[in-house]
């Protein structure tokens, strides 16, 4: 599993419409081969940042599945225009700690 991760830095006063927006786009990602899962969180300290963590089967299935695929294009008309600036993605995976 690969665990992918952004911070999310939202214009202040549009965070409500951004969680309107992600709601009805999370179906997108949803449907793409390889999503396992998608969590969201709101930072306690900054309200307008947020923590997105998608898990994937691959890391192909959100660097070629999703982003290179027909949903892709929607997600980020849907999203992007709220983030200032733009998230740094980076992709995890596990690894066993003796």
């Amino acid at each position: 599993m690969i665990l992918e991760h952004a911070r999310l830095s939202v214009r202040p006063g549009q965070e409500e419409d951004f969680l309107a927006a992600l709601h009805d786009a999370k179906e997108l990602i949803a449907r793409t081969d390889g999503f396992l899962g998608m969590e969201v969180s709101r930072c306690m300290e900054d309200p307008s940042a947020f923590l997105l963590l998608v898990e994937w089967e691959t890391l192909e299935a959100h660097t070629v599945n999703f982003r290179q695929g027909p949903d892709y294009e929607p997600w980020r008309l849907a999203l992007h225009h709220f983030y200032d600036p733009m998230p740094t993605v980076e992709h995890f995976e596990v690894v066993e700690v003796a």
